[in-house]
C-alpha cells in the first residue's frame, strides 16, 4: 500500500510539472533548454535540449540540484535512451572571457537546438529568451522545477558539465574540480591563490583572488 500511494504521489508531482507543456497541446514536440555553469571560476558552460514524448513518466526527474548526485547520473541515462531528441552545447572558459558569459551561454544554447534531430515547435527556457533563435520561446522562471521537459535539460547539462570537471580533476590536480565543480568555494580559492591559475580558469571571474 506504501509503494502504491508513493507512486500515486510522484505521479502527481510530475502531471503537475507539466503544467506548461499541457498549455502547449497543440504544439509538436515541446523542447526544454537549460544550461550548467554560469557561476563557476572554471571550465565550461554547458547548454541541453531536451524534447521528450508527452506521456513519459520519468520518476523522480526534477531540477538537477534538487537530486541527487546518483540519481541524476541514472536519470541522465534515462533520459538520454528515452528522449525523442536531445542536443548538448559546450563553451569554453576561453570564450567565455572573450564574449562573457551570458553570451556564451545563449551560445551554448543555439548550439544544443542544432544538434537534435528534429525541428522544436516551441522552446520551453528557463529563465532567459535565448537571441538568434527563430522557434518560438517560452522563458520560465525557475523553469527546470516547474516543467519536465527543462528538469530533463537541466540534468543532461548538469551531468556533462561534471563529467567534463571529473576529467579536468585529472588533468590539474590540487584544484578539487572533482569535488566543487569549479564553483568558487573557500577551498578552491585557496587553491588558486596557492598554486596560480590553471588553464580553464575564467580570467574574468578570478581577478579578485590572484
Amino acid at each position: 500500500m506504501a509503494r502504491k500511494l508513493d507512486e500515486q504521489a510522484e505521479h502527481a508531482r510530475l502531471e503537475a510539472m507539466r503544467e506548461y507543456e499541457r498549455r502547449l497541446a497543440d504544439v509538436d514536440m515541446i523542447c526544454g533548454i537549460d544550461e550548467a555553469g554560469r557561476g563557476p571560476l572554471a571550465g565550461p558552460v554547458v547548454a541541453a535540449a531536451c524534447i521528450l514524448p508527452r506521456d513519459l513518466d520519468i520518476w523522480y526527474l526534477n531540477d538537477s540540484k534538487k537530486v541527487s548526485e546518483k540519481r541524476r547520473e541514472e536519470l541522465y541515462l534515462i533520459i538520454r535512451e528515452k528522449a525523442i531528441a536531445w542536443g548538448v552545447g559546450i563553451v569554453d572558459q576561453t570564450v567565455i572571457d572573450e564574449i562573457n558569459i551570458l553570451q556564451a551561454t545563449y551560445m551554448a544554447m543555439r548550439t544544443a537546438i542544432s544538434q537534435l534531430d528534429c525541428v522544436p515547435g516551441m522552446l520551453l527556457n528557463d529563465a532567459v529568451t535565448i537571441p538568434g533563435v527563430d522557434v518560438p520561446q517560452l522563458p520560465i522562471v525557475h523553469g527546470d522545477a516547474k516543467s519536465v521537459s527543462i528538469a530533463a535539460a537541466s540534468i543532461l547539462a548538469k551531468v556533462t558539465r561534471d563529467h567534463i570537471m571529473l576529467e579536468y580533476d585529472r588533468q590539474y590536480p590540487g584544484y578539487g574540480f572533482a569535488k566543487h565543480k569549479g564553483y568558487g568555494t573557500a577551498d578552491h580559492i585557496a587553491a588558486i591563490r596557492t598554486l596560480g591559475p590553471c588553464a580553464i580558469h575564467r580570467r574574468t571571474f578570478i581577478k579578485n583572488f590572484i
